[in-house]
């Protein structure tokens, strides 16, 4: 359904190029959700921004290609995009309360989308948001599609929001760290949402997010993403037995153990991602890491054997 092929987001800024996205290919199959996971700053919305065709910088440059059923989305006019984008590729954004235009009621915004793609009536468009909002469990739609935004708890502003995003039965879904705000107990009623309604519409689904819990739990292939490369993909289950990545491995380790004896201080990985405008020569993890060696002065190629990792540990 979707192929990206050596995608390439640069932004020119007063201190020089900063190489946002560097030579990133993945591939989503129709019903597949594809986890992307990565520490904030590794590249992983940038990188479905310039797949939803929303990175509108005029200082922005975007080489590489993004095919939709075959379609090259790179290039394409604004006018042509804006026909894709919500009809065919829905996005899920981070934050409802500025995703949602506050002096508009959520009824009023679901049915706006609905009515931009499909020649119904204002009547039939409201009905249709009623669906929705019950389809995503917000309790008596027929008065919530009523409310403003801030009349809405975290969780039922994210439920319209997805509402929203699935209006017009997407093929491609694209949820960019829906849960990261929200409670545990709100975490999980909207995981098992999204699963759903991935299953009633059909729709592929790339689940943007830095909680490797959340992939655990919804992903069937995964992508780790760092200073805006790949750095390991596979499927949920090689990640989680048997990761090949250090940096895979130091997120795994921070996560607390569901079983055995407590631990006494969560593993955490030293130091910090590092700045794009200056890029550390050959693998970008290597000063952070613990199994660094002479090689990690070189770039490691990203392997393709099905499950991948760019590290000379792994591939000498």
């Amino acid at each position: 359904m979707l192929e990206v092929r050596d995608l390439k987001v640069s932004f020119r800024t007063e201190q020089g190029l900063v190489q946002a996205i560097d030579g990133v290919s993945f591939s989503v199959a129709e019903g597949e959700i594809l986890g992307v996971v990565g520490e904030s700053g590794s590249g992983k919305t940038v990188s479905l921004l310039a797949v939803m065709g929303l990175i509108t910088d005029p200082n922005a440059l975007i080489e590489g290609s993004i095919k939709y059923k075959g379609r090259e989305l790179v290039g394409l006019n604004a006018k042509e995009m804006r026909q894709l984008r919500g009809r065919e590729i829905a996005m899920i954004f981070q934050d409802p309360m500025t995703a949602l235009t506050p002096v508009y009621t959520i009824g009023w915004q679901i049915a706006e989308q609905i009515r931009a793609h499909n020649k119904i009536s204002a009547k039939a468009a409201e009905l249709r948001a009623i669906e929705l909002l019950a389809e995503v469990n917000i309790p008596n739609p027929a008065e919530a599609i009523h409310r403003y935004p801030h009349q809405l708890s975290g969780g039922m502003r994210q439920r319209a929001v997805i509402a929203m995003a699935l209006s017009c039965n997407p093929s491609l879904l694209v949820a960019d760290e829906p849960t990261t705000a929200l409670d545990v107990t709100v975490q999980a009623q909207i995981l098992d949402l999204v699963r759903k309604l991935q299953r009633n519409h059909k729709s592929a689904v790339v689940f943007i997010t830095h909680d490797m819990g959340v992939i655990a739990e919804i992903a069937s292939r995964v992508m780790v993403m760092y200073a805006g490369r790949i750095v390991e993909r596979g499927s949920q289950s090689q990640l989680f037995s048997s990761p090949l990545h250090p940096y895979t491995k130091a997120l795994l380790d921070s996560i607390p153990p569901l079983e055995g004896p407590k631990p006494h201080r969560l593993k955490s990985i030293p130091g910090a991602p590092p700045t794009l405008l200056n890029r550390p020569a050959g693998c970008a993890f290597a000063p952070r890491c613990v199994n660094r060696f002479e090689a990690c002065i070189n770039t490691p190629a990203l392997t393709a054997n099905g499950h991948d990792a760019a590290c000379f540990r792994v591939n000498p």
